[in-house]
């Protein structure tokens, strides 16, 4: 059964180059590129990992994040952000987040992290 990851990010550029990368790997990958998209997919997929980004126009990261977690507690979300801020990131973690990747990401380094987290779901 394939994994499913839904990646949200307001650049489609980004989106495409991550879905290139993990459907090669196997993985089902949908794309959502603003927090509303994201929660309807979401609602609508039930993918097995959401990597949210934190900047986007309308909803940002974490406002989607909030949501997510109160639609469903299990969801399982990391966060995408340029930004190196402990306070910002530790406040991802606390409200929901299984971790954080920075860009530009290192797409090996994410594909382990990804894996980690589908064997800790038991979804691998």
């Amino acid at each position: 059964m394939a994994k499913n990851i839904l990646v949200v990010d307001d650049e489609p550029s980004f989106c495409e180059v991550i879905r290139q990368f993990f459907e090669g790997k196997g993985y089902s990958v949908t794309k959502a590129y603003n927090g509303d998209e994201a929660l309807a997919s979401y609602r609508e997929d039930r993918p097995d990992v959401v990597l949210l980004d934190f900047w986007m126009p309308g909803k940002n990261g974490p406002e989607v994040l909030r949501e997510l977690k109160a639609f469903d507690p299990e969801a399982n979300v990391m966060l995408v952000t340029a930004v190196v801020d402990k306070e910002v990131l530790e406040g991802a973690i606390a409200a929901g987040a299984f971790d954080y990747a920075l860009k530009p990401l290192n797409l090996h380094s994410l594909d382990l992290a990804l894996k980690l987290k589908f064997r800790q779901i038991g979804s691998e």
